[in-house]
């Protein structure tokens, strides 16, 4: 009874700690960051014009080989503004080709999808849906959180509150009133409803995605993917090897292992 009576009174003392891990862990999910970056986002985009500009946010939608997930789209005369959100810290590399982007937090270094390239299936899949020109559609990718640009970025990669100003360079119309009206509607009707099958089915597709790129041989150099390729003269000739699919930019080679051929 006295063992019993001793874990009673630890137990009594330490409770209220549980609860505080629970909370510090949500506060540091990937869910909990994605989540409060599209809420910063929510709020600058929300100080465009509500006559000029109709913000439409968390969009899922069909596609081919399953679904995609937008975190805001922006719908005006002067075009359909597609916007990535990236909830990240540390110093940023990468370029509007290079298929892998770095972040680096001291000395620390993750590869991450180049969010320009995961943009474009966006724009692509509403070009698709709603059979709109590809010129009016805008791609935009804003960084919050602390992060630095360590490399020069496309104009449409911007940090937080560069992304308004971004969309208000666009002056000149390409849609008419109706035309927006209708693409709005369209997107409603076209996105899924939300809720717990759509998020799983899009967790799942994503998932699958990742496990494809994971099998995928990438640049040890670059991040870019590696094609089998052949040798055109030489002692060597037609033996295959593998090199970077960038080539001539980037001239990272690698031999083929009997695996591979």
């Amino acid at each position: 009874m006295d063992i019993l009576a001793l874990l009673a009174g630890g137990l009594a003392k330490v409770w209220y700690f549980v609860p505080l891990i629970i909370i510090l862990c949500i506060f540091k999910s990937p869910w909990f960051k994605g989540r409060a970056g599209e809420f910063v986002i929510n709020r600058l985009l929300s100080q465009l014009p509500s006559s000029d500009y109709t913000l439409v946010k968390d969009v899922t939608l069909p596609t081919e080989s399953g679904t995609t997930q937008i975190d805001h789209l922006v719908i005006s005369v002067y075009g359909l503004f597609v916007v990535e959100t990236k909830n990240m810290k540390g110093w940023i590399f990468g370029s509007k080709t290079q298929k892998q982007w770095t972040q680096k937090i001291y000395r620390h270094s993750t590869r991450f999808q180049n969010p320009l390239h995961q943009n474009y299936k966006h724009t692509k899949t509403l070009e698709s849906l709603l059979a709109i020109a590809p010129n009016t559609l805008h791609s935009v990718v804003v960084f919050i959180g602390n992060s630095k640009f360590k490399t020069v970025m496309p104009d449409n990669v911007t940090y937080a509150r560069g992304c308004v100003a971004y969309i208000k360079q666009f002056t000149q119309p390409v849609f008419s009133i109706a035309e927006c009206h209708d693409i709005i509607a369209s997107i409603n009707e076209l996105k899924l409803k939300k809720g717990v099958v759509t998020n799983f089915n899009h967790r799942r597709h994503v998932k699958d995605l990742l496990a494809n790129k994971a099998n995928a041989k990438t640049c040890s150099r670059c991040g870019s993917a590696m094609v089998i390729r052949k040798t055109k003269r030489g002692a060597n000739k037609g033996a295959q090897f593998w090199g970077c699919s960038t080539f001539p930019k980037c001239r990272s080679v690698e031999a083929l292992s009997e695996s591979d051929a």
